[in-house]
């Protein structure tokens, strides 16, 4: 896509919010500074007979609905946050999680027929009309020819030269806003950017859902807090992906928060502690747990589907992740400010008390109180400030985390009001603390250390030496080999005795 082509489209879009009244909307003139209201009256002006109809969340989804895929995501995103935007703007987006218009059942079929190279006869004894229709895909229900209940997905046809078309409109809006806002370049707009774009290229193989699909549901099957559906391998092509039928009720079903016998308090906290368990102890996690991807049945059960997003963290994010977590739990300000420091969250030019003061001043306030009591709009805003003070540049690699994380917790607040999500993090993260910080998870590093020590010695001795060089025989370095062996097992046996003699 062109610079050219990607401009029209961004200046289009704008004026396609402005036209419905959607950019700076009338009704919420009362909560905005002087400013705000003078530019949001000035753009009324251009407003056109769209403007009148509907809530502000309606004409919003309006909007992004016509402006593909990627504007539809921002979209789903904004829907899960009822607490930030309210509660009616929220469910009027919800419509663009599973509800949108979808493509006929005669396409779907051949497009399934010519992505799994058989005849439908051969795989499936039926295929059903669709049942929810996203930004990228629908989902059919179907029997498979040994009598199992299906879903079948299947992506929209052209739907790869929609996402091409976005990702030229997002690069271009990244270099905007970083030429445009200078404050902005922190956020690292451009490498934001492109997880998203890498987020939306993998979400066109289907096969890499199904291979996300199993390898979360082996580690989602180690806790009872979430599920996943089993893949139907043969039903899988780069285009189509079949699954077992998801029981219970999408949680976007306004419905499904009223089934009999349902627990909201311990359906919230499953969804919370489902993905804090993923993300911590298995360093992968489902990265688009909104309404329309959880099914929910009584009295907790949760099932999520659509494993397009799939983020992974290694163990040092996870690490810091669980301490910094632990350190909210425990209001334990300065080793949080630690953690910042040593992961290079903050630059270390900065002044490490300041910035544990700066935590408390955010953390202490949300303490004791019933979560319908905290703004998270205004803690959002406070954390946003903190860090521009302290030049907390955005991590790529936490990107996914950090918006999945957001979403999870509106999801929960959404089925469950009082929701609290650190008194629902507490015994993932502590089981997560003792097990990888505990004094024999320290002896276990250290093994492992001087083992992968011993073995680049190893190496060492077994590559043979350049003519000119001096060099010690490989009978001498044997010796030393044994004496290093015998030394780190010696350590870690003294290791292992003093700690467990405390």
């Amino acid at each position: 896509m062109t610079s050219f082509s990607a401009f029209f489209r961004l200046t289009g879009a704008g004026w396609a919010l402005v036209r419905a009244d959607a950019l700076i909307p009338r009704e919420a003139e009362p909560l905005l500074p002087p400013s705000a209201k003078l530019a949001g009256r000035l753009l009324r002006l251009f407003a056109g007979g769209a403007a009148k109809r509907g809530r502000p969340g309606e004409r919003l989804a309006r909007v992004l609905e016509r402006q593909g895929p990627a504007a539809i995501k921002l979209g789903q995103f904004l829907s899960t946050r009822a607490d930030i935007f309210g509660t009616p703007f929220a469910e009027d987006l919800l419509r663009l999680k599973d509800r949108l218009p979808p493509f006929p059942l005669s396409i779907a079929k051949a497009e399934i027929a010519r992505n799994l190279g058989k005849p439908l006869p051969e795989i499936f004894t039926e295929i059903g009309e669709p049942v929810a229709a996203a930004s990228l895909a629908q989902a059919h229900p179907a029997t498979l020819v040994d009598g199992r209940e299906v879903a079948v997905k299947v992506l929209r046809p052209g739907v790869e030269r929609q996402v091409a078309r976005d990702t030229g409109v997002l690069r271009l809006a990244a270099r905007l806003a970083e030429t445009l806002a200078p404050a902005s370049r922190r956020l690292r707009p451009t490498e934001f950017v492109e997880v998203v774009i890498r987020a939306l290229e993998l979400e066109m193989d289907l096969r890499f859902e199904a291979a996300g699909c199993a390898e979360l549901g082996e580690a989602m099957a180690k806790d009872a807090y979430m599920r996943a559906p089993a893949v139907c391998w043969e039903g899988v092509g780069k285009r189509v992906l079949t699954l077992t039928w998801a029981q219970g009720v999408p949680l976007s079903d306004a419905a499904a928060l009223d089934l009999p016998g349902l627990d909201r308090k311990a359906l919230a906290e499953n969804v919370t502690r489902g993905f804090l368990a993923q993300a911590l102890d298995h360093g992968l996690f489902h990265a688009d747990l909104h309404e329309g991807n959880l099914f929910v049945a009584a009295p907790a059960s949760v099932t999520a589907v659509d494993y397009g997003i799939v983020g992974r963290l290694g163990p040092g994010e996870r690490r810091y992740l669980a301490e910094i977590l632990y350190g909210f739990l425990n209001r334990d300000y300065a080793r949080i400010a630690q953690v910042h420091f040593d992961a290079g969250y903050v630059p270390a030019h900065q002044d490490k008390d300041a910035f544990a003061q700066a935590l408390r001043a955010v953390g202490e306030p949300v303490f004791g109180r019933n979560a319908r009591d905290v703004s998270m709009g205004r803690l959002l805003a406070q954390l946003f400030e903190i860090t521009a003070l302290f030049d907390m540049a955005l991590r790529p690699e936490l990107v996914l985390l950090q918006k999945t994380m957001v979403t999870v917790e509106g999801v929960a607040r959404r089925i469950d009001p009082t929701h609290d999500l650190w008194a629902a993090a507490d015994p993932v993260v502590r089981r997560w603390i003792g097990r990888e910080l505990s004094p024999a998870a320290k002896v276990r590093d250290f093994a492992e250390e001087a083992l992968r020590a011993l073995r680049a010695i190893a190496r060492l001795a077994e590559t043979p030496p350049a003519k000119t060089e001096i060099h010690v025989e490989r009978p001498h370095v044997w010796p030393l080999l044994w004496f290093l062996v015998g030394a780190a097992t010696a350590g870690a046996a003294f290791v292992t005795g003093l700690l467990l003699s405390r």
